[in-house]
């Protein structure tokens, strides 16, 4: 067989097998690189066969070949290279060898190949050139090996959060020069690779997903520690981001100038929103804090007038029992009466989204809506009722004692009157009409929720046994004396 011939059965040879192993590929990138392959096999033929079909000079002729065979060097490498590293059944990229370093692999066989083919000749002008390109391009091919060395290590891949020098984004994208991350802000930033390689690099993402954040709050040093750890807890359970599992945990950090400083470390699963759980955390701890009473001071060292002079007990009664003179539960109640559960009331208050009871919990009190809009939710997310102003919720569970039938969370910033089991039994021992005149209210109201729930339901106990019923239940746990005379 003729040299001719022979390069026209090589060249046709490798172009035959990339066009096959391309059909038979559902891997894009093997699709992408094979046409490279295809491309200078292709060349090989259609030049090899210009040369058999046409006499050029000697001198011509060899410098012609020396560059076809180059092409075909290279795609016979390029060929072996990408079907041999990637799967051709799958697409995918293998994770160790991503495309910059499979594109490193086959300009690094290329060049060994090449210098071996040309010899002396190829090796001396490939060193001067190198020199030469070297000097030119040295913050270039800085960057490029630069981005090498993280495709290989792998510090951070795209999709993850990381922190270079003062950046601070998330990876959308690798190259040979540059890397980019998108912040927060929604900015585009290019680093380039060599800037990369030399900072300290901080990856949110790995080892794993959660991320820890920290939030400082310092408390008044009149509340015990373990005091000051539970509200901080029932706040962290109040911050939906904040996660469970790894459990948040909460510490002593300081004896401050004003107060004890206690550090609340808790987990997230985005780090894109930091912020957002820092700020529900932080709003959940002053509100727990507000209800519990505890109180986060001034600085000591600023001294801020409080001009105002607190409330009196007797101003505090009338303001109370204002709140509970329009609530119908209330109504069948006397002022005298009802200043008297005012004196024992508790005011509270909820910020947006907090969970004022919860379905299941044992309860022991109700509570009248003041200001803001509460919503009753069941275990299904299913939503129940509204209550804005002048509303109430979990009198059944004050009355008798049983465990809540439903979540009441805080639509928006809402302030609540609680008053417990303990107050109204004071108040019925003084007055043990007051327990038949409520439980007649709270049978109606537990009557119309039963309609709605049945429209037409047979079997429903009439109005005054439910009533009877409901009082026997209430007597029982206040311990209260027999109210109904039998």
């Amino acid at each position: 067989m003729t040299d001719f011939a022979l390069r026209i059965a090589i060249g046709s040879g490798v172009l035959l097998l990339a066009l096959v192993i391309r059909a038979a590929s559902v891997n894009r990138l093997v699709r992408r690189k094979l046409r490279l392959s295809f491309f200078l096999a292709l060349v090989y033929v259609v030049v090899s066969a210009f040369l058999g079909r046409f006499a050029l000079s000697p001198d011509m002729a060899v410098r012609v070949l020396s560059v076809i065979q180059l092409c075909m060097a290279l795609a016979i490498i390029n060929l072996i290279v990408v079907t041999a590293i990637n799967p051709l059944r799958a697409d995918r990229v293998p994770e160790r060898f991503p495309n910059i370093v499979q594109d490193t692999i086959i300009i690094g066989l290329f060049l060994v190949v090449a210098t071996v083919v040309m010899e002396e000749k190829f090796l001396t002008t490939s060193a001067v050139g190198a020199v030469v390109i070297g000097f030119a391009l040295q913050d270039t091919l800085g960057n490029m090996f630069a981005g090498l060395a993280i495709q290989v290590e792998k510090p951070f891949r795209v999709g993850h959060w990381i922190t270079v020098g003062p950046f601070e984004g998330l990876v959308s994208e690798v190259t040979w020069r540059a890397t980019k991350i998108r912040t927060k802000a929604g900015n585009l930033v290019i680093l380039p690779n060599a800037f990369i390689a030399k900072e300290a690099i901080t990856n949110y993402s790995e080892p794993i997903a959660p991320t820890r954040l920290e939030v400082d709050v310092g408390v008044s040093y009149a509340v015990p520690p373990n005091q000051v750890k539970a509200a901080l807890g029932e706040a962290l359970r109040n911050a939906p981001l904040a996660l469970t599992t790894p459990a948040p945990d909460i510490l002593v950090k300081d004896f401050g100038a004003s107060a004890v400083v206690y550090l609340v470390r808790f987990w997230i699963n985005d780090f894109a929103r930091d912020s957002a759980a820092r700020d529900q955390v932080r709003s959940a701890i002053y509100y727990s804090l507000r209800r519990h009473g505890y109180e986060i001071p001034f600085p000591m060292q600023i001294e801020i007038p409080r001009p105002e002079e607190p409330e009196r007990a007797s101003e505090r009664i009338d303001r109370v029992s204002s709140i509970l003179a329009p609530v119908a539960l209330f109504a069948p109640l006397g002022p005298e009466q009802r200043d008297e559960l005012a004196a024992r009331a508790v005011e509270r208050i909820y910020g947006e989204g907090e969970s004022i009871v919860r379905q299941g919990e044992t309860g022991g009190s109700m509570f009248v809506v003041h200001r803001g809009r509460v919503r009753v939710v069941e275990e299904s997310g299913r939503e129940l009722a509204v209550f804005e102003a002048g509303g109430y919720f979990g009198e059944m569970s004050m009355l008798t004692g049983q465990p809540r039938n439903a979540t009441v969370e805080a639509v928006e910033e809402c302030h609540v009157v609680e008053l417990a089991a303990a107050s109204l039994r004071e108040v019925a021992l003084a007055n043990p009409e007051v327990v038949t005149r409520i439980s007649a209210v709270v049978a109606e109201r537990q009557a119309d929720l039963d309609r709605h729930k049945t429209a037409a339901e047979a079997g429903r106990p009439a109005a005054a046994e439910t009533q009877r019923s409901l009082l026997t239940r209430i007597q029982e746990f206040l311990r209260l004396p027999n109210l109904l005379g039998d």
